[in-house]
């Protein structure tokens, strides 16, 4: 699936456009409307911007816009923090600048350095690292016990999009399916603005929007998000539910990989969950060989 950064721009603002209604944005809403979201022209006139521009802009021509018009660009589709860094990216793709920005990819074979393992094993909640693609690439034994189901399904690495979109079991893992399922392709459409044309994001949006109808839909809608911390909930197919908060994190030495720990309220049902979670991993041989 190549990249086409005319297209991709073209999409994203064409959807965020439709996501703004004319009441949204401080406008009268008269006459009649074939779509719900703003017209070019208004957004124009609220980006201050003749019609004509604006179209070209939105046709996908980005190359050489000022940083002055994204903002003002920003700003007349109230974009938030994720999607205005997102178009900061496509411009930058466009004046062809894009290329030094990009992570350093890891070698195909990479392996987890040792130290790094046993930084991971000395954490005392779940705790996971993964990439861009979404592959878990490497976890502590809480890790690898609470994502037993991930690991299970796997055929070859484990990957987030794959166990959400093509895995059963992804629908008891995940109370709130439908959440996780969007917070996976806003956070892999994020990615793939990073890196355009990197090919095994790219082969694996093309596999998944060949077997999924579910994720071909979300990507289509061309929403991002930065991933930093929050609630998630989860039922663990042994200790049942789980409602952990995480923070996710950049590793300085490895660019592409982000470090995540979950971790329960003290004293609530879900650290106690946490605990029976460790007694089970303890007693699984099969858990504690690290992740491949």
């Amino acid at each position: 699936m190549s990249v086409d950064n005319r297209a991709e721009v073209r999409d994203f603002l064409t959807t965020r456009r439709a996501k703004i209604t004319p009441e949204r944005a401080g406008l009268p809403a008269f006459g009649q409307r074939r779509v719900a979201g703003l017209r070019r022209s208004e957004v124009a006139s609220l980006a201050g911007m003749s019609v004509e521009y604006y179209a070209k802009l939105e046709r996908g021509q980005l190359a050489g816009v000022s940083a002055s018009v994204l903002d003002a660009i920003a700003r007349a589709l109230q974009l938030d923090e994720a999607e205005r860094a997102h178009l900061v990216r496509l411009a930058q793709e466009a004046n062809g600048s894009g290329a030094l920005l990009r992570p350093v990819r890891r070698p195909k074979q990479w392996t987890v350095r040792p130290s790094l393992q046993w930084s991971l094993d000395a954490i005392t909640s779940p705790a996971i690292l993964a990439n861009n693609r979404q592959d878990l690439v490497a976890s502590n034994l809480l890790g690898r016990a609470m994502f037993a189901d991930l690991y299970a399904g796997a055929g070859g690495a484990p990957n987030f999009g794959r166990f959400t979109f093509l895995d059963s079991a992804a629908r008891r893992f995940y109370p709130d399916w439908a959440l996780a399922a969007d917070m996976f392709v806003a956070n892999l459409r994020t990615a793939a603005g990073k890196d355009p044309h990197d090919k095994g994001l790219q082969d694996l949006v093309g596999e998944l929007s060949t077997r999924s109808d579910e994720f071909r839909r979300r990507w289509g809608a061309h929403n991002v998000r930065t991933h930093g911390t929050g609630v998630k909930t989860f039922h663990h197919h042994v200790v049942g539910g789980l409602e952990l908060a995480y923070e996710s994190m950049d590793l300085r030495a490895e660019p592409d990989l982000t470090l995540t720990i979950y971790a329960a309220d003290p004293g609530s049902a879900s650290a106690h969950g946490l605990s029976l979670l460790a007694s089970w991993a303890a007693s699984e041989p099969e858990l504690i060989a690290p992740a491949r």
